[in-house]
C-alpha cells in the first residue's frame, strides 16, 4: 500500500475502460486522483466510487482552453501535479482508402493533439513541485500494421514519438519529469467491445497466465501505469512498454 502516497494524479478518459482502472489503482495506492472525461457524468461516477478526495472534471482533450482551466483548478486545489496519464482515446474501424479526412482529423485531435496538449500544460505545473511522471497510452497499433485501424494507428504512432521527445527534453532541461508510453494489445474494454461489435457480450477474463488470443483485463494495464507513476520506476524514461501477452513477438 502507499506506492503513490501523497501524489496528485490526473487521468484523461477516466470515466470508463482503462482510464477508470487507472484511477482505481492510483487511488488504492494513496494518490489523490483527478478523474477527467469528456462525459462529466462518467467521471463523477468513477470519482465517487474510488473516494479518497477524488475530483471529477469535464475535459475535452482536444480543447486547449479546457486543459488550461483544468491545470488552473488543480493548482488552486492541490498546488501540485505529480502524475499525468494521457489515456483518452477513440477507435475508428477503416483502412486508408475508406478513412475520410474529417475522420482522420477527429481521431488525431483526440489522441495526438490531446497528448500534446496534456504534456505541454502539465509540465509547467509539475515543475512547480518536485517533478513527476507522464504516462502516455499508445498501442500495439503503433508497432504493427493493422489496416483496419489506420487513423488509430497513426495517432498512436505519434504518441510513441512524442513520448521520446518529451523524455529527452525533460532530461536536457534538468526537469525531474519522466515520460513513458504504454502499448497495450487487445484489452477487454468498451472500446474494444464496440470495435468488435459485441458491446453487450463482454468476455470473462480468467486469473493466472493467459493463453494466446485472450484479451487482457484493464487491471493488467493499470498495474503497469501504477508502476510508471510510482518512484519505483525512477530509472525508466522514454521507454515504450508493450503489454500484449506476446502478440508483437510472435513470428506468425
Amino acid at each position: 500500500m502507499g506506492r503513490v502516497e501523497g501524489k496528485v494524479a490526473l487521468v484523461t478518459g477516466g470515466g470508463s475502460g482503462l482510464g477508470a482502472a487507472d484511477c482505481k489503482a492510483l487511488a488504492r495506492e494513496g494518490a489523490t486522483v483527478v478523474v477527467t472525461d469528456v462525459k462529466l457524468e462518467t467521471a463523477l461516477a468513477v470519482a465517487d466510487r474510488i473516494g479518497g478526495g477524488a475530483l471529477a472534471m469535464a475535459l475535452d482533450v482536444a480543447d486547449e482552453g479546457q486543459w488550461i482551466a483544468v491545470m488552473q483548478e488543480i493548482e488552486a486545489r492541490f498546488g501540485r501535479l505529480d502524475v499525468l496519464v494521457n489515456n483518452a482515446g477513440v477507435v475508428l474501424s477503416a483502412d486508408v482508402e475508406d478513412t475520410t479526412l474529417e475522420q482522420f482529423r477527429w481521431v488525431s485531435a483526440i489522441m495526438t493533439d490531446g497528448v500534446f496538449l496534456g504534456c505541454k500544460h502539465a509540465i509547467p505545473l509539475m515543475n512547480k513541485g518536485s517533478g513527476g511522471s507522464i504516462v502516455n497510452m499508445s498501442s500495439t497499433g503503433a508497432l504493427l500494421g493493422y489496416p483496419i485501424f489506420f487513423a488509430y494507428s497513426a495517432a498512436k504512432g505519434a504518441v510513441r514519438a512524442m513520448t521520446k521527445s518529451v523524455a529527452v527534453m525533460c532530461q536536457e532541461k534538468g526537469y525531474k519529469i519522466r515520460c513513458n508510453s504504454v502499448h497495450p494489445g487487445a484489452i477487454e474494454t468498451p472500446m474494444v467491445q464496440t470495435a468488435e461489435g459485441r458491446l453487450d457480450k463482454p468476455k470473462e477474463i480468467p486469473d493466472g497466465v493467459l493463453p494466446p488470443g485472450t484479451p487482457g483485463h484493464p487491471k493488467d494495464v493499470a498495474a503497469l501505469v501504477l508502476f510508471l507513476a510510482s518512484d519505483e520506476s525512477r530509472f525508466i524514461t522514454g521507454a515504450e512498454l508493450v503489454i500484449d501477452n506476446g502478440v508483437t513477438i510472435r513470428p506468425f
